[in-house]
């Protein structure tokens, strides 16, 4: 039963393990940890007779790469979400979603939908050259705007059990009104099963060969735009049918021009290179990013140590492109900034 595997001590002890990973100083975490053991336990008895509660959420904005609200739970609330997520969710949910769903899974993220997305483009271009069309999809404000009762009924298909049930509609309900809090792991797992009938059917139905998607982001590729037309007018009726929409990003355009997609710009050259760069917005994004970095640590603000970690935590994800020139400029921008001293 469901009921044991969320109760039981060893697994709600591994999601603690699991969810105060770099968080000792959290003070929700810190309390936590004064009663650790007792704390599970506790915990496990609230789980047992379904007295458990969700705590009230933190808020704080971030502003990249966009301006949004982040919605922290409290530490208790974190082992949970491991444990369900952990034993529960993602155990069952991994044949379900389809290949190309890169967003929030074990073994899967931005690389992944990138690499996949190389993998399509290179496979396009050897049956029809250039001569093709893009589809490019984005729904409006997704998070903010999924309806709690919708989600639930497609969580309840795949999550039957009663106590499992529960729980769901216990995290799905943690905030009132439309939408799910940025933030929470649960809700990363609910947002990906929500567009998944969208997957099936493009992939499935509409005989869409090369597919991708990565949480809301989700692109078409196809050698007929008329065809292309066709599937718009089906992913809207699907999209609307779930109380969403799609928004203004979304359009048709020539296999030649290329596609942005998480952060890069992939197109395929004319003698079939594969080229991914930053899109001129990501760069922009980027050095602004780190001057601000070299002046919070000459302010003595962060340490070197945070410094670094940032620094080389941006430049691996820009590595993934080709930025050999840019990652280069950045590396003489702060070689000269530090030479100058903290002054």
């Amino acid at each position: 039963m469901d009921k044991d595997i969320i109760t039981n001590f060893e697994n709600l002890y591994r999601s603690y393990r699991k969810a105060k990973l770099g968080k000792s100083h959290n003070g929700s975490c810190a309390r936590f940890q004064n009663m650790s053991l007792e704390g599970i336990h506790l915990l496990k008895e609230q789980l047992e007779n379904q007295t458990y509660q969700i705590g009230k959420y933190s808020q704080f904005k971030i502003y990249e790469p966009k301006e949004r609200v982040i919605m922290s739970c409290s530490f208790k609330d974190k082992v949970v979400q491991h444990c369900l997520c952990d034993n529960i969710l993602h155990p069952r949910l991994q044949n379900v979603f389809i290949e190309t769903n890169s967003a929030g899974q074990i073994r899967k993220g931005t690389l992944y939908g990138m690499d996949k997305l190389k993998e399509q483009m290179l496979s396009f271009y050897n049956e029809h050259g250039l001569d093709g069309w893009i589809l490019k999809c984005d729904i409006t404000k997704f998070f903010y705007s999924i309806d709690h009762e919708i989600l639930k009924d497609i969580v309840d298909c795949y999550f039957p059990d009663s106590y499992t049930t529960w729980l769901n509609h216990l995290f799905i309900d943690s905030t009132d009104g439309v939408g799910l809090p940025l933030g929470n792991q649960v809700a990363q797992v609910y947002a990906l099963l929500m567009l998944d009938c969208v997957d099936h059917m493009i992939t499935g139905e509409l005989g869409i060969e090369h597919y991708g998607r990565y949480m809301d982001d989700f692109y078409l590729i196809h050698h007929d735009k008329e065809y292309l037309k066709e599937c718009l007018l089906h992913i809207e009726e699907m999209v609307s049918s779930l109380g969403l929409s799609l928004n203004g990003k979304t359009q048709i355009c020539p296999v030649k021009n290329g596609l942005r997609f998480l952060g890069f710009h992939h197109y395929v050259t004319k003698d079939g290179k594969y080229i991914r760069r930053l899109t001129s917005k990501n760069k922009r994004r980027a050095k602004k990013k780190v001057r601000n970095m070299v002046r919070l640590l000459k302010a003595g603000r962060i340490t070197e140590k945070e410094f670094e970690q940032q620094y080389k935590a941006w430049k691996n994800h820009a590595s993934h492109g080709n930025t050999v020139k840019l990652l280069h400029s950045m590396d003489l921008y702060i070689k000269s900034e530090l030479e100058k001293g903290y002054g």
